[in-house]
Parts: C-alpha cells; sequence; structure tokens
C-alpha cells in the first residue's frame, strides 16, 4: 500500500483517529464502539465505512453483528512514509552537531 494524501485527510477526522485508538486496543462491535464514542450509531457506521473503504479496518460478521478491527498494511506504509523522512531529519541534525562541533576549533 502506497500512501496518498487522501490517507492524511482521512487520519485528519478526530473521530476516525479516536476509533482507530479503540480498534488499536483489538477487536470491536460496532455497539462496543458506539459507547465510547460521542455520536450515534449512523455516525459510527459511517465513519467505520470510510475506514474499510480506505482499506484501514477489516470487518467480520457474527449473526447481526458486525466485529470491526485494524488493519495492519496501512499503518506500515505510513510508518514508512515518516521513517524516510525522519531518516533525513537525523541526517541533517547529524550535521549539524558536526558543525557545532567544530566550531569551537574555528575559533581558536
Amino acid at each position: 500500500m502506497t500512501v496518498t494524501p487522501d490517507v492524511f485527510a482521512l487520519l485528519a477526522d478526530p473521530m476516525r483517529r479516536r476509533m482507530v485508538e479503540i480498534l488499536h486496543g483489538g477487536e470491536r462491535s460496532v455497539g462496543e464502539i458506539v459507547d465510547r464514542v460521542e455520536i450515534r450509531q449512523s455516525g459510527v457506521s459511517r465513519h467505520l465505512r470510510i475506514l474499510l473503504e480506505a482499506g484501514f479496518v477489516r470487518v467480520r460478521a457474527d449473526g447481526q453483528r458486525r466485529f470491526y478491527s485494524l488493519r495492519p498494511e496501512p499503518f506500515r506504509a505510513l510508518e514508512g512514509w515518516m521513517r524516510r523522512y525522519a531518516l533525513d531529519e537525523v541526517g541533517r541534525l547529524g550535521r549539524l552537531s558536526e558543525l557545532i562541533d567544530e566550531a569551537p576549533h574555528r575559533r581558536k
């Protein structure tokens, strides 16, 4: 999975981030999620559908109940994307540190 700008728009919504946090604790039914957020079941279902269509969650049916859980792949893709930029920053900070360490020697 590649990281697209749409991923950031998807996760920009505070309610969807809250649902990701809830699901980070493991599989949950729609009812369990409704009990932990401040919106109605229809709103929870809408956000879960968006997360499902984007590939962030999977759903498992058990009779009338639906259970949602996180899929690891999109989070691994996000981690890889962020790590690439974090490594660039580490390199920049390393070069800055070298310059700072060299500065006293230049003054002498």
